[in-house]
This record gives structure tokens, C-alpha cells and sequence, in this order.
């Protein structure tokens, strides 16, 4: 048995609304799900970004919750890839410098492929990068 693909991931943010606007806005993902004061989820290709407030999934289900999800979360920065041609790069790059969002790094792979690294507002790290820095396609 092997897993066929990732379905879904998740970042930790502290401001669910802020989180919303800069997934929504600046990278242009579409939100699918919000729960006030729990999570965002924003579809992004054939996979789902969830984004949870921390404090929030921390806490258990109640016992008689309809979908009892496990406590889950993590400490400090997380980080995510986003899969993009080398012309998408360039693309991203420029828009995310008219935004104001500061590159810090950008550079090829030794076996090939571009990526460049950014920060969400809540300090996880994010990329944009050519699936074949993995051999992929």
C-alpha cells in the first residue's frame, strides 16, 4: 500500500481574517470553507490548503461532536511549496514584489529547477518551485 497523492496540508496562523486576505488576495487561492475563529480552507489545484488556528485544534472534540477531527497543531513556522512552471516563477516573483512581500531566496537547484522562497504574515515559509527539483513533471 503506498498513498497516491497528498490531499491536504495545513499552516497555523494567528489571525484567521489577515490569513484569509493574504491566501485569498495575494495568492489568489479559493476559499472553500471558513469557521470563525477555527480555520480557512482554500482549494489549490487538486488539493486542499487548510489554515487552523492553533489554539483552536488544540482543544479535543467535544463527545458527541458530528465530526470529531483529533486535537492537532504544531510550534512555530511551518512551510509549503507551491508547484509552478519557470515562467510562472518569474510571474510570481514580480507580483509578489508589487505587493510588498520580500523574496529571500531565489536561486536553481544543482539537478535543475528554479524555486523562490517568501513569508506568509504569520512567518511560515513559503515557495514557489519546478516540480522537477524532485524529478517530477
Amino acid at each position: 500500500m503506498r498513498p497516491s497523492a497528498i490531499l491536504e496540508a495545513a499552516l497555523y496562523v494567528s489571525d484567521l481574517d489577515q490569513a484569509e486576505r493574504f491566501y485569498g488576495e495575494t495568492l489568489g487561492l479559493e476559499r472553500i470553507a471558513k469557521i470563525e475563529g477555527r480555520h480557512v480552507f482554500f482549494r489549490c489545484g487538486q488539493a486542499v490548503l487548510l489554515l487552523f488556528d492553533p489554539a483552536a485544534t488544540a482543544e479535543p472534540p467535544p463527545p458527541d461532536a458530528r465530526l470529531p477531527v483529533p486535537p492537532h497543531g504544531a510550534k512555530g513556522p511551518g512551510h509549503l511549496c507551491f508547484a509552478a512552471t519557470a515562467q510562472e516563477i518569474g510571474r510570481w516573483k514580480a507580483h509578489l514584489d508589487a505587493a510588498g512581500i520580500a523574496i529571500e531566496a531565489d536561486f536553481e537547484w544543482p539537478n535543475g529547477g528554479r524555486s523562490i522562497y517568501f513569508r506568509d504574515p504569520f512567518g511560515n515559509s513559503l515557495e514557489f518551485a519546478e516540480p522537477r527539483i524532485w524529478g517530477l513533471t
